[in-house]
């Protein structure tokens, strides 16, 4: 495999270039003296961007792109081999990188590499980290899958031997990371268009576990099942943390009238501080226990962790608030898995509305079928439920499955439920039916942030 190394910089040429990871790993690279070259469909404001930085982006993808220049080139799995660039780098035998391996060859250049993985909460708590670390001055570069606005985007480049990075599951893309300190936040099953079961997923997760080196370490959560199994035999020091278990645990916990915790975190019964979080709900206390729990183990400061978190409000798409119209808040959120659909309803349930309205877009319908059950379980805490056409995203519909199956599961459970085949239509119904007072909250991976943008008229 080709080898990103520093004190070499090359030629690197990124297939899709305008993806908000792709241009995060790119300006990364730009910083530190390398040549980078790209392709997109279509300009935008990312590849306008790192255009400035010294980047040289062509429209639309072309083999004449594929220059003899080129050291290596950068793809992601959207990248179909019969792309015309795809196809020239392997006839010219360039060697190629996926954007997970390139993600862990400049992890390799980084003396402390973090990485944050889980099936839920990865994009928050690698933000919580984010703003521990800086807080304490430790200058480190950052890599995140969401915009967090301290940084100003999904990326921040430091000058210091620290990299925080998500690390996905999806695809097996984690195990093209060798991290020093990893994270596991939970396991849940979830992409079955990839993984066959709860257990391969869990098998995943395992082999990352085991590509931390010895001397490095582990943190997971110990509400796991079976953590043994993801534990035992691993060369790495394992620490485990919880609410109210693990070796780190948040203790005391309360909540604030918007939902916000409150806990002590302790450690073979002493208490290592206190800390108060600007984000609501249970959840976010054990990723902030994750982050807390990896910042001890660096030997940071409690004083100044707990500012750190405390500075943390979230990032977009997770639990935003996005504005109110008539009296009504309207929050965004990505949540697009059972259990993230139950513990972001559940935090909003104890917040100080009238009626909590969830306006869910289902997304794949792979995920759909495999977890209906589920869905209508966790959708069933809003007070009234509506329902948008499944969003398709790398999928096409072969399985006979719709939002209307879905409907007709939470009406069989005695729960208001609509489904509505257009925004248009369900911005309409909304504006006759919810009343000042009420939490609108439009939740999923796919567009449907942009009910909530339109009736606010932002979009």
């Amino acid at each position: 495999m080709y080898q990103i190394d520093y004190n070499r910089p090359a030629h690197v040429h990124f297939i899709g270039i305008g993806g908000i990871s792709m241009s995060g790993l790119a300006a990364v690279l730009l910083n530190r003296g390398f040549t980078v070259s790209g392709s997109d469909s279509h300009e935008s404001p990312l590849t306008a961007w790192l255009c400035g930085l010294g980047a040289s982006v062509s429209y639309p993808q072309s083999a004449a792109n594929i220059t003899d220049d080129i050291n290596v080139v950068v793809y992601t799995a959207a990248i179909h081999p019969d792309n015309p660039e795809y196809q020239a780098a392997k006839t010219k035998e360039i060697p190629m990188l996926t954007r997970a391996e390139l993600l862990g060859q400049l992890m390799s250049n980084y003396d402390t590499s973090l990485a944050v993985s889980g099936t839920h909460g990865k994009t928050t708590t690698t933000s919580m980290l984010s703003h521990i670390m800086m807080r304490c001055s430790l200058d480190p570069t950052i890599s995140v899958g969401g915009i967090l606005p301290s940084i100003g985007g999904n990326v921040r480049i430091g000058t210091s031997e620290y990299f925080l990075t998500e690390a996905c599951e999806y695809t097996n893309s984690f195990l093209s990371l060798f991290p020093t300190l990893g994270i596991i936040l939970n396991i849940d099953a979830d992409h079955l268009d990839f993984f066959k079961d709860l257990n391969d997923i869990r098998h995943s997760f395992r082999r990352f576990a085991g590509q931390i080196p010895e001397g490095g370490a582990l943190v997971i959560n110990a509400e796991i099942p079976q953590l043994n199994e993801l534990t035992d035999g691993l060369h790495c020091r394992v620490v485990t943390y919880g609410v109210d278990c693990g070796d780190y645990q948040a203790a005391n916990v309360s909540y604030d009238a918007l939902g916000q915790g409150s806990f002590d975190l302790k450690k073979d019964g002493q208490t290592l501080g206190h800390f108060t979080l600007s984000v609501p709900g249970r959840h976010n206390v054990s990723n902030a226990c994750a982050a807390l729990a990896a910042g001890f183990l660096l030997g940071l400061p409690a004083d100044q962790m707990a500012e750190g978190l405390a500075e943390f409000k979230g990032t977009d798409r997770r639990f935003q608030k996005k504005g109110e119209i008539g009296g009504v808040t309207i929050i965004d959120d990505y949540a697009h898995h059972p259990t993230e659909i139950r513990v972001t309803l559940e935090a909003a349930k104890k917040l100080p509305y009238h009626q909590v309205w969830c306006v869910f877009q289902p997304h794949t319908y792979t995920r759909t079928k495999a977890l209906m059950d589920d869905f209508a379980k966790a959708l069933s805490i809003a007070d009234k439920i509506v329902l948008a056409d499944i969003y398709a995203a790398r999928e096409t519909d072969t399985l006979g499955i719709s939002s209307e199956l879905l409907r007709q599961k939470l009406s069989d459970m005695g729960k208001d439920a609509w489904y509505f085949p257009t925004f248009d239509e369900i911005e309409t119904f909304l504006l006759e039916h919810c009343a000042s007072g009420d939490l609108l909250l439009t939740m999923g991976a796919g567009d449907v942030v942009k009910i909530g943008e339109k009736l606010l008229g932002l979009s």
